[in-house]
């Protein structure tokens, strides 16, 4: 890398902000007042990101009489809710590959389910009438390789042969060019109605919004201490009260779950992001664009990048930071060398915004499980369920995490709660240093895998044949 390249890549970093872009808007709603007495309720909800959220909206929807009530450790939509890059997936399984590849029996299902449950999204969004700048305008995943794309080609036939192409279009170099034009640009895979692009925090505080006017009550600045029986229902103490509830949903995600054998089952990953300025009129027509689709590519250290209602450009991705021992802390929200490397990446993708600037730059600690995809389950006799482990697509599926928590708190099998998916459980992550060495080998591994025309060394192999490994 250049010297004068570098410079030039970090001069558009001079006037960053250190703080997401999504949190940073002088419309952030006031928190509700903490807890400070004793409740009692018919289900309590903890966590109010999407996961909590979602839940207590649609418990309320399922049950308007039933007693909710929702604690927030710090406010609403602060942690991953407001922090990822707005992309709403249809997907429940981390992408068609890994659903295909752990669920082969499922899939058709799983598709189904997830296209449902996005059109759900879709529907919420304009019954609650939440601004969140919500546009269907689907995903391009796009090849930077002559390997990705004999990939991309070769993956969009079997899945049509399969069934499961429907509104899945290929796109050879000029075709993809067309949409976006990038001279790294190879190939691409445009799924039209799988993925919808939002502002990821507008949808939480939306959501908070729809759930007060519903009758939920909130406590923010209210963490959850512990978890436990208390007669026929659970008791959950906070710093400054109790809650007395017949069921709880645990939605916390990353952070310490109440149920302490959970914990081993995820790990954070640190995921870091940069935003630009707006675009101009004439910067916007250089790279076309006009269809506003997500994109990401095709390698296994990936960027995803997409545009905001106001024309700027969301980048993001490459780097995924595991800290050893699986700490979750403020500090590593913040990592400048990441941003460095970021800014060069967007500048090869993308020439001719040369002289753009970034206004925001952070990052977040995402929940990852082994299977890369949600689980499920209950405790305390199943008046406690709990759902984690999106591994970085839980803007949209944890809606669906929230029916099956509701549902696995009913006792009433559905077609949800009869999935495999939902039955049984990714393998738990080892103790340290095992789970530091594995992670690093692998990562390692998938850097090797993209300077080597994707060709995965004995290790992914293994890994691959185990179903474990690491997703960046």
């Amino acid at each position: 890398m250049a010297p004068s390249a570098m410079n030039q890549w970090t001069r558009s970093l001079s006037d960053v902000q250190p703080v997401p872009y999504w949190l940073d808007d002088p419309g952030r709603p006031r928190p509700e007042p903490a807890l400070t007495t004793s409740e009692t309720c018919d289900l309590l909800v903890v966590g109010g990101g999407y996961s909590g959220l979602w839940t207590a909206l649609i418990a309320k929807e399922r049950d308007p009489g039933r007693d909710v009530v929702l604690v927030e450790g710090r406010e609403v939509g602060w942690a991953a809710s407001g922090r990822n890059g707005g992309f709403c997936a249809a997907s429940l399984t981390h992408g068609l590959p890994n659903g295909l590849a752990r669920w082969p029996d499922e899939i058709h299902t799983l598709q189904e389910l997830g296209t449902r449950n996005l059109d759900a999204i879709e529907a919420a969004v304009a019954r609650h009438s939440i601004d969140c700048d919500f546009e269907r305008t689907g995903e391009i995943d796009v090849a930077t390789e002559p390997y990705q794309a004999a990939e991309l080609r070769d993956w969009h036939e079997e899945t049509a042969r399969r069934g499961l192409a429907e509104d899945v279009e290929f796109l050879d170099a000029e075709a993809v060019r067309e949409q976006v034009d990038s001279p790294t640009f190879q190939a691409g895979l445009w799924d039209r109605r799988g993925v919808a692009m939002l502002h990821p925090a507008k949808l939480a505080w939306g959501l908070k919004q729809a759930c007060l006017r519903l009758g939920v009550r909130v406590y923010e600045h209210t963490p959850a201490l512990t978890l436990k029986p208390y007669g026929p229902g659970m008791a959950v103490r906070t710093p400054y009260g109790r809650i007395r509830a017949r069921q709880v949903a645990l939605g916390t995600n990353i952070f310490p779950n109440l149920v302490r054998r959970v914990r081993s089952y995820t790990v954070p990953v640190y995921d870091y992001a940069l935003m630009t300025e707006p675009l101009t009129a004439g910067q916007l027509a250089s790279i076309g664009w006009k269809n506003r689709q997500g994109l990401g590519d095709s390698a296994n250290q990936f960027h995803y990048f997409r545009l905001s209602a106001d024309n700027r450009i969301l980048w993001g991705g490459y780097d995924a930071i595991y800290p050893y021992g699986g700490r979750v802390r403020a500090e590593y929200d913040d990592r400048p060398e990441t941003y460095a490397k970021l800014a060069g990446h967007f500048f090869t993708c993308f020439p001719q915004l040369e002289g753009v600037r970034f206004s925001h730059a952070w990052g977040g600690a995402i929940d990852t499980c082994s299977r890369f995809s949600a689980f499920f389950g209950t405790a305390h006799q199943k008046k406690v369920a709990y759902a984690a482990g999106y591994t970085g697509l839980g803007v949209g599926s944890t809606r669906f995490g929230a029916e099956v928590m509701l549902d696995l708190l009913s006792g009433e099998p559905t077609q949800r709660t009869e999935l495999e998916m939902v039955r049984k459980k990714p393998l738990p992550f080892p103790p340290e240093p095992f789970a530091w060495t594995g992670i690093a080998l692998t990562k390692w591994s998938l850097a090797r895998a993209d300077a080597q025309g994707g060709r995965r060394n004995l290790w992914l192999r293994t890994m691959d044949r185990l179903g474990l490994g690491f997703d960046s």
